[in-house]
């Protein structure tokens, strides 16, 4: 088996756990705050990475730690707290689909900041149309909107854009995945402890004591953080940081569905049709990389 099928295979398995997070998450955010909840599962996670790689990754001067240090900010900190935080505000299936953003952000970053690639004018329009059905989404009826939720959760996506590419760069440093992941999780540790302090005035334990929410936190530790941060990053070594956001496009869909089963929320014909035009902005956005692959 070829990398490429590998790293199709490991993204396709990310998306479809990551679709669950939200879930999780809110089920979680009834019992802890969002910062607990993204301590406990990166730290969940970060001491898993460590029993998997049985050992730490040599310093090889601030420079190249650097690289780490930010990852850790952008896509262990920023990303996951600001989503945690949307999510007391505003809908799952709101903060899913608006993540859907993010496979358009990194190729912009790409394009615009780090002066890599072309974007052609159907990936302009794949956008636009993308942003219009996000719009019908959050705008769908007075249950579903709220301008802090959806806006905090819009920004999220520029943190996962950078971190995307951020990891990209540090595949090329010739590292084990696990043993860089396990480095990031640590920076984006220290990044949360401070906000863990300025947060919280007490700690109750007892919410251990209730199996869902021993059960959701495992699930995230375990199965969001440490294994799937791991298939994430081997799938951009693989195919590419844009390439690989691509199957973030169809998180949407399953976490909508997921929404509609679990939580019993609503969704309107706006949000339908919302749904729909997303999808086919991102489909346009690819449809340049499919007509040069049928050309090979």
């Amino acid at each position: 088996m070829s990398d490429t099928v590998k790293g199709h295979l490991s993204a396709s398995l990310t998306v479809v756990i990551w679709a669950m997070t939200f879930i999780s998450t809110k089920i979680l955010l009834k019992s802890f705050l969002p910062i607990e909840i993204l301590f406990i599962r990166f730290l969940i996670g970060f001491f898993m990475l460590t029993i998997a790689s049985r050992k730490i990754l040599p310093f090889k001067g601030w420079r190249e730690e650097s690289y780490y240090i930010i990852a850790g900010l952008f896509g262990v900190f920023l990303y996951y707290y600001l989503e945690n935080v949307a999510l007391t505000y505003t809908l799952a299936m709101n903060v899913g689909i608006i993540g859907s953003v993010s496979p358009f952000m990194t190729a912009l970053i790409s394009r615009f900041i780090l002066k890599q690639g072309k974007i052609p004018r159907v990936f302009v329009l794949g956008f636009i149309c993308s942003m219009i059905g996000i719009s019908m989404i959050s705008l769908s009826g007075t249950l579903n909107v709220n301008p802090i939720g959806d806006g905090l959760a819009l920004i999220a996506t520029v943190c996962w854009a950078s971190y995307s590419l951020l990891i990209k760069k540090i595949s090329g440093f010739g590292y084990g995945t696990i043993a860089t992941t396990q480095r990031i999780f640590f920076y984006g540790l220290l990044f949360m402890l401070l906000v863990l302090f300025l947060t919280l005035d007490s700690f109750d334990l007892s919410r251990f004591t209730r199996f869902g929410n021993v059960g959701n936190l495992l699930f995230l530790g375990i199965g969001a953080s440490a294994l799937c941060f791991v298939t994430w990053n081997f799938s951009v070594k693989n195919l590419g940081a844009v390439r690989a956001a691509v199957y973030i496009y169809t998180i949407p869909m399953l976490t909508t569905i997921a929404s509609v089963l679990i939580l019993g929320e609503t969704w309107t014909i706006k949000t339908f049709l919302g749904i729909l035009l997303t999808l086919a902005g991102l489909v346009l956005s690819e449809l340049p990389n499919f007509l040069r692959q049928r050309k090979k």
